[in-house]
């Protein structure tokens, strides 16, 4: 059973700023701001909340199609996933753009300046859900406005059950168009902050939104997540973590959790539980595709955090 997981491929480069950045720069000087930081420390990794997810759902040992538009530099990345046996028939290279990259420079305080390049990621519409074969589940996740909207419309009239997750797209989107990504979902899943955009800008409250999809997932990053479904909030606590080493793509091991539990017909609460797990075993290792769990140590953890097995 497989998954079409739509959104950005990416490189993240990451940046280790020794010092703090409030020591270098004056509040009264903020309308002609020009620092520059010296950065000893710099790694390269893979990121993009698709290529995230695909990276969790294939460690559980599910079957990910990631869906997206990279640039002519991706080959590293291309590599990364082909040894994987992570299928990239439906990306798109366009050879003269560059593949979504986050150039992220982070202080002594973990206050982090990001700069965000799209690339290719512009030309994501280009991708057809009709070209996706024997897909089971599908997910809208950040990506080009367009293809967002495209693919949302798209799994609708082709009857595919998917996730939307608006993630950090969130502020591209007005009430209207956020209103019709709720009707055409199937679950929708997003942390605390971007819950309360959605409220603020589609007048909708909580009770509202979870009315008219299957279920509305509202993760709490270590305090756990909210699941809506049925008329009932139940709440699924997290799974404690050996070592907090770096938060970035535990979100997205999150969604890869919870797609392999709905793939394979297991309860919403089991499923968003083995989400919590991916997230705490992602927490523990730094950037977002570098733990390697096998799947039976995933399900041992999982036992032990909530005394029974998936």
């Amino acid at each position: 059973m497989s998954a079409l997981i739509c959104g950005s491929m990416a490189f993240d480069t990451i940046m280790l700023f020794p010092e703090r950045f409030r020591d270098h720069i004056l509040p009264e000087k903020m309308h002609i701001l020009n620092v520059s930081f010296l950065v000893p420390k710099m790694r390269r990794e893979f990121g993009g909340v698709a290529g995230n997810i695909s990276y969790n759902l294939k460690l559980l040992g599910g079957e990910p199609y990631p869906m997206g538009a990279v640039g002519g530099d991706f080959e590293p990345y291309r590599r990364h996933f082909e040894a994987l046996g992570i299928s990239l028939e439906h990306v798109r290279v366009l050879p003269e753009e560059f593949t979504p990259q986050a150039f992220i420079t982070t202080d002594m305080e973990d206050n982090q300046i990001t700069a965000f390049h799209p690339g290719a990621m512009a030309h994501s519409h280009q991708n057809q859900i009709s070209a996706a074969q024997g897909i089971e589940i599908g997910i809208v996740a950040p990506d080009g406005k367009e293809a967002m909207l495209q693919h949302s419309r798209d799994f609708k009239a082709q009857g595919i059950a998917h996730i939307f997750d608006p993630g950090q797209a969130m502020p591209m989107f007005d009430g209207d168009e956020l209103r019709g990504f709720i009707e055409r979902a199937d679950w929708i899943v997003m942390n605390d902050y971007e819950y309360q955009l959605l409220r603020e800008k589609t007048g909708l409250s909580g009770a509202e939104i979870a009315e008219q999809v299957r279920a509305f997932v509202v993760t709490l990053g270590g305090d756990g997540s909210d699941v809506y479904q049925a008329g009932e909030k139940t709440h699924i606590e997290a799974v404690p973590p050996a070592d907090i080493k770096d938060p970035t793509g535990c979100g997205d091991a999150y969604r890869g959790g919870l797609i392999y539990g709905l793939l394979n017909d297991m309860d919403l609460l089991t499923a968003c539980r083995i989400g919590s797990v991916m997230g705490a075993i992602k927490i523990e290792h730094m950037a977002p595709q570098q733990h390697t769990p096998s799947p039976q140590e995933i399900r041992d953890r999982f036992s032990a955090a909530y005394g029974y097995s998936f």
